[in-house]
């Protein structure tokens, strides 16, 4: 089986291992939605802490950039808790990859549709 080739990165902030597995454990629950036999898929995760323009209080920033294939697909969330951050970047790839499957087989039904009437045409 294929397992989904994550990197981590941080700034501002140090990758504790704890950190580490969360991001290992959600993102690759994201390996559902890659085709069988696709080798190409990498997730580039990045957390970072930002706090310089705030007034108070810890700001954490959470980002990944999805390759699969020839498409590239991104994610970006700001919030108070890293955790959460981590959680809703995964589910906005999850929604652009669910999103992007349908895209390919409403296109794959409506070139056979396509196809079908030609056919239908030069019998009928």
């Amino acid at each position: 089986m294929f397992q989904l080739q994550i990197t981590t990165k941080a700034t501002n902030i140090e990758v504790t291992p704890a950190i580490s597995d969360y991001v290992q454990k959600k993102i690759s629950s994201l390996e559902k939605f890659i085709p069988t036999g696709d080798t190409s898929a990498k997730a580039d995760v990045e957390v970072a802490k930002t706090t310089k323009h705030h007034a108070g209080g810890d700001v954490f920033r959470a980002e990944i950039n999805f390759h699969l294939g020839n498409k590239h697909l991104r994610a970006e969330c700001i919030k108070e808790d890293l955790y959460a951050a981590i959680d809703e970047i995964k589910d906005e790839i999850a929604r652009e990859l669910k999103s992007s499957k349908e895209k390919d087989v409403t296109l794959l039904k409506r070139g056979g549709r396509k196809i079908k009437d030609i056919l239908r045409g030069i019998r009928g």
